[in-house]
């Protein structure tokens, strides 16, 4: 949500999930698994997560995210095989701590730590 906002400078972004690609229905394009997590309010592209990794994949225009499946196109699509992970940035951080109950934290390529979400912790606010 934050890209639109003029005096935000986006940098790395501090939290990502992931979808393993389950299906690989021609050239330059991918479906992973679930990925449709939008933001609270009102409903619109800037709600949804965005395919961060690897970079240039974008949402099928006649599909979008979706909470089943979500095909993905782009030519980073032609190196990736079933199993792989595409990487998203979330648009507000209540999306990953209301679906999981864990967040595992990274630096470099090791975790580090593994820290229970509101879920994880047996809450929830709705």
């Amino acid at each position: 949500m934050f890209d639109n906002y003029t005096t935000f400078r986006a940098g790395v972004p501090a939290a990502l999930f992931a979808q393993p690609v389950v299906r690989r229905p021609g050239v330059g394009v991918v479906t992973v698994l679930g990925g449709g997590y939008p933001a609270s309010g009102a409903a619109g592209a800037d709600r949804l997560p965005v395919p961060y990794l690897p970079a240039g994949l974008r949402y099928d225009p006649q599909e979008g995210a979706g909470e089943v499946q979500t095909p993905l196109l782009g030519s980073p699509a032609d190196d990736l095989l079933i199993g792989d992970r595409v990487w998203f940035r979330h648009a507000k951080a209540g999306e990953l701590c209301e679906r999981f109950d864990t967040l595992h934290l990274v630096e470099g390529d090791r975790v580090v730590d593994s820290v229970p979400t509101y879920r994880g912790e047996g809450r929830t606010f709705l």
